[in-house]
């Protein structure tokens, strides 16, 4: 995985994320490695790919989704204000109707915080390029737009549950319109509507949410 560093020179704030992670790589040794970490952003991005067992095994993916709920639970466990963010692909080769609302349950199953969705792309020479029952682009086109309405909703609902909340915000920049905007530890994007120094770390309150972040004062 790889490790991103948001350091503040003003307080001399270090903070840890990690980078995209596979969810078999994750053991219960990395897992209790990392909880002693205090600086490390409990936000996990564990691509899935798919919630179907079946398409798991035609993407060669080496674990179940039953597997994979079970490290989100842990993570969950752990990590305080954990967020678990993900990549779904639709359409892969052999994926029915009955597959794809498979999983789109189990991402409502999950509650992940946040979802990249994408289609299937052909790669010439692949052993999906090779497989039978490729799906037809309107198909993949139609499965992105209903998982990504799941998504959304989700999110919202993610995001409706912070206001209220005092949260630490790193603040990383300053806007046009005069409020700056940062991020919480477990990388929840805030508006800030009040002074702020660009670099430090801000207790903000949260009042609202609008689009994909928080507001905060």
């Amino acid at each position: 995985a790889d490790a991103v560093f948001a350091v503040s020179e003003n307080e001399k704030v270090q903070r840890i994320r990690l980078g995209s992670l596979e969810p078999d790589h994750i053991t219960d040794e990395l897992i209790e490695k990392l909880a002693k970490c205090n600086k490390l952003c409990p936000q996990f991005h564990i691509s899935l790919q798919s919630g179907c067992d079946k398409i798991l095994k035609k993407m060669n993916r080496h674990y179940t989704s039953e597997e994979y709920f079970s490290l989100c639970e842990k993570l969950r466990k752990e990590f305080n204000d954990c967020t678990l963010t993900t990549d779904i692909m639709v359409g892969f080769p052999y994926e029915n109707d009955e597959d794809f609302e498979t999983t789109r349950q189990f991402a409502e199953k999950v509650g992940f915080e946040k979802i990249h969705i994408f289609p299937y792309s052909r790669r010439s020479g692949t052993v999906a390029d090779r497989m039978d029952e490729q799906i037809e682009k309107s198909v993949k086109s139609q499965r992105v737009s209903t998982l990504s309405q799941t998504a959304e909703k989700i999110r919202n609902e993610f995001l409706h549950s912070q206001v209220g909340k005092v949260l630490s915000v790193l603040v990383e920049s300053k806007q046009c319109d005069g409020e700056y905007f940062g991020y919480t530890k477990n990388y929840t994007p805030v508006k800030i509507r009040s002074n702020a120094e660009v670099g430090s770390i801000k207790e903000v309150k949260i009042i609202d949410y609008a689009d994909d972040f928080c507001i905060g004062i």
